[in-house]
């Protein structure tokens, strides 16, 4: 596509974006809602459903075939999409989305190797991150570094995208935090897209965005609609935001969008705060343990939350909200701090956040305490 055909098509999605974000969200939202009742029937029909185990946060064997449903809007959304805008971007995440789909979906049914999985991530990132609008050139100053070979840049960008991934991947593990924490990452890239002036990122980001919101209901549910996403559906929305967070470290710097210019791998921390931080919190914990980093175990934030007796809507929620002010908190601090006072700012604010967690962690070690001596 020319350069002239992107402003006519930037201008008028500038004029009437509304129209158009409403439009993909409403499609996105109807689809998945209609899609999700089959898949539903069907898993009933055949009996496949996700069994209980001792870290199962669920009681009863559940269907956790939502990513089928997902897959399907997903294509059909950018199929949709690439009618007006034809972009590479769109035929990578296919291609990516389809692989991983694939390698989801024999995990939903049969339990697939770690080696299986990482390879089916691998390949769906490198078909992701060979797309143009996607190539990372440079890292905006991160550990002194800025432009960068374009080799270094696709290892990088595979890296991030199986990082991005992985890190959803592993919030998935009760009703809702995982389509709320998908939610506000998407959001939040909706409106850096848009004041970048990228509108095709901002559909992709709202589309997602419509799937989940109609997931919710069903995850929800406590009777015989109740689904799962699974990992067919928590895989194919991570590789989305590792798509959406590959396109905002390859945005050109705008002065029109001060957050994105100050410090702009710590806006991605930000705004992936929840898979992030709770991924990387447990692995440590893991090592300290003199444990397998990547071994399961109930020790993820939700878990805490949990221990502590709030309820799944509850948990998901609050981590949501967190997810949220994390990210208000450096837009806000953004137009008032340097870059190196920023990225300061933004780290006592971690470290505060994993000290309120540690003070959870033993406030709910005591309930359970409590609880097993009454």
């Amino acid at each position: 596509m020319n350069i002239l055909d992107h402003e006519v098509i930037l201008g008028l999605f500038r004029s009437n974006y509304l129209f158009f974000v409403f439009c993909v969200f409403g499609i996105a939202f109807c689809a998945t809602w209609y899609f999700i009742p089959k898949v539903l029937w069907v898993s009933k029909e055949k009996n496949l459903m996700k069994s209980v185990n001792e870290r199962s946060s669920h009681t009863l064997e559940t269907p956790n075939f939502g990513g089928v449903a997902f897959f399907i809007v997903l294509v059909l959304i950018i199929s949709m999409l690439q009618s007006v805008k034809t972009t590479f971007t769109g035929n990578h995440l296919i291609v990516a989305a389809t692989l991983l789909f694939m390698v989801g979906l024999k995990d939903d049914l049969v339990i697939s190797t770690a080696r299986v999985k990482l390879f089916g991530q691998l390949s769906a990132a490198f078909f992701l991150v060979f797309s143009p609008e996607l190539q990372l050139t440079s890292l905006h100053g991160f550990l002194g570094f800025y432009e960068i070979p374009d080799t270094v840049g696709y290892f990088i960008s595979a890296f991030i995208v199986v990082a991005v991934i992985n890190a959803f991947n592993l919030i998935d593990g009760i009703d809702g935090l995982a389509s709320m924490a998908g939610i506000v990452i998407t959001l939040a890239f909706a409106l850096a897209f848009y004041q970048s002036g990228n509108p095709y990122f901002v559909l992709i980001s709202i589309c997602v965005a419509g799937i989940l919101f109609a997931y919710l209901r069903f995850n929800f549910s406590r009777g015989k609609n109740k689904i799962f996403m699974g990992d067919s559906g928590s895989l194919i929305i991570g590789l989305v935001i590792a798509c959406l967070t590959l396109k905002i470290i390859a945005l050109p710097f705008d002065s029109k969008v001060t957050y994105l210019n100050n410090a702009r791998l710590v806006y991605l921390a930000s705004v992936l705060f929840l898979p992030l931080f709770d991924t990387v919190r447990v692995m440590i914990l893991r090592i300290l343990d003199g444990r397998s980093p990547f071994e399961a175990d109930r020790n993820h934030i939700h878990h805490i939350l949990l221990d502590l007796g709030l309820s799944h809507f509850k948990a998901s929620f609050s981590l949501a909200i967190l997810n949220v002010l994390v990210i208000t908190s450096f837009i806000v601090l953004s137009h008032y701090l340097k870059h190196n006072l920023l990225i300061l700012a933004m780290l006592l604010i971690a470290i505060l956040i994993v000290a309120l967690f540690g003070f959870l962690r033993k406030k709910a070690n005591d309930h359970k305490a409590l609880n097993s001596f009454a």
